[in-house]
């Protein structure tokens, strides 16, 4: 399962769990929070938006 690797990351993940779960509307969604609610399961992205963030840098290369 994939893991944030940092917390912009980790934030476009809970935003496109959210709306894959009905909470907020998908017309919200932008970037990288769009591209992961079109190829990501539910799953995947609860993995990826409950990753421990006290380690992680606020952006990684490519976010």
């Amino acid at each position: 399962m994939p893991e944030a690797k940092s917390k912009a990351q980790q934030r476009a993940a809970g935003a496109a769990l959210s709306a894959k779960r009905g909470e907020t509307d998908i017309d919200d969604l932008q970037g990288a929070s769009r591209q992961m609610y079109d190829s990501m399961s539910e799953e995947e992205l609860e993995e990826m938006a409950s990753t421990d963030r006290s380690d992680l840098p606020e952006n990684a290369d490519g976010d």
